[in-house]
């Protein structure tokens, strides 16, 4: 399969995780919709809507940049509303835009509070909402979400209990429309089992050492590429952690998505204990089980 000629509306597209999926779609000549808020460039984190269309025009796909809040009825319904006039209708909706203050309960100003569950769970469900009519005209509709699986365990809740129930609002979302759409459009959710480097994430870090143990988001790109490729019909309702997907596509190098290969990585949040690390030779996940609560 490929995605050649398949509009793909991914909001966050300006920069990281985002920007990564739409040029790897492009790549395949698809159309890509990025949707996001930066028009100016922030230097903390670089990238705009229309640097990304650069980067994806470059790849080889097609770029619509839609500045769009998806917080905001009105420009998401606008947003969708571009999307179809230029391309005609919409194959798959990304849902990676996200917001993230891991802080405990003292410290978290409602402000924060309120951007992250506005984003996380709110934007989620309004973009997918929106482009529910074209999604069920499409051939083999996706819906894709970056968020991690539910994995209940009060050490995901302890630290930081508004980001972790805003993130867990997407996932719901995922649980939710593998149901209700079933059969008709996929719905899936794609997590990294480590950290993964990006600019926000490096100034949550703040040093050049410590994103040595992240991977690129280019193991992400591939993971999403993968699943988008998968029959809508039959593929859906996954929480899928990036390498052990990938691992079970046939991919066996993930040095290749290190920053530093050779290097111990550090694990992210939320990965259930369960879904054990793939064992090719070069994946070697730092073991946190003494700092966990």
């Amino acid at each position: 399969m490929s995605l050649k000629n398949k509009t793909i509306f991914i909001t966050g597209a300006s920069r990281g995780i985002g920007l990564a999926i739409a040029e790897r779609c492009a790549r395949d000549g698809a159309n890509i919709v990025i949707a996001a808020k930066s028009v100016t460039e922030d230097s903390r984190l670089g990238g705009t809507i229309h640097t990304a269309a650069e980067a994806v025009e470059a790849a080889g796909g097609q770029a619509l940049a839609v500045q769009c809040d998806i917080r905001d009825e009105a420009n998401v319904e606008a947003a969708v509303a571009q999307a179809v006039e230029r391309f005609g209708g919409i194959d798959a909706v990304v849902n990676n835009a996200s917001a993230i203050y891991p802080r405990g309960t003292a410290d978290v100003p409602m402000k924060r509070y309120d951007l992250m569950h506005g984003v996380n769970g709110r934007g989620t469900f309004l973009v997918t909402q929106k482009c529910l009519p074209h999604l069920e005209k499409a051939e083999n509709p996706h819906i894709l979400v970056l968020s991690p699986p539910l994995d209940m365990r009060p050490l995901w809740f302890g630290p930081h209990v508004a980001y972790t129930s805003a993130k867990y609002q997407m996932s719901l979302c995922v649980l939710g429309w593998g149901e209700e759409f079933k059969g008709r459009i996929a719905a899936n959710a794609i997590w990294p089992r480590t950290a993964v480097a990006t600019a926000a994430i490096s100034n949550v870090l703040a040093n050049d050492e410590a994103m040595k143990t992240c991977r690129k988001p280019e193991i992400l790109a591939d993971t999403a590429y993968a699943v988008l490729n998968k029959p809508a019909k039959e593929f859906t309702g996954n929480f899928l952690i990036d390498d052990t997907f990938l691992y079970s596509e046939g991919v066996t190098d993930f040095d290749q998505y290190s920053v530093e290969p050779g290097t111990d990585l550090l694990p992210d949040f939320f990965v259930p204990e369960e879904d054990e690390a793939p064992t090719p030779p070069g994946v070697k996940i730092m073991d946190l089980s003494g700092l966990a609560g």
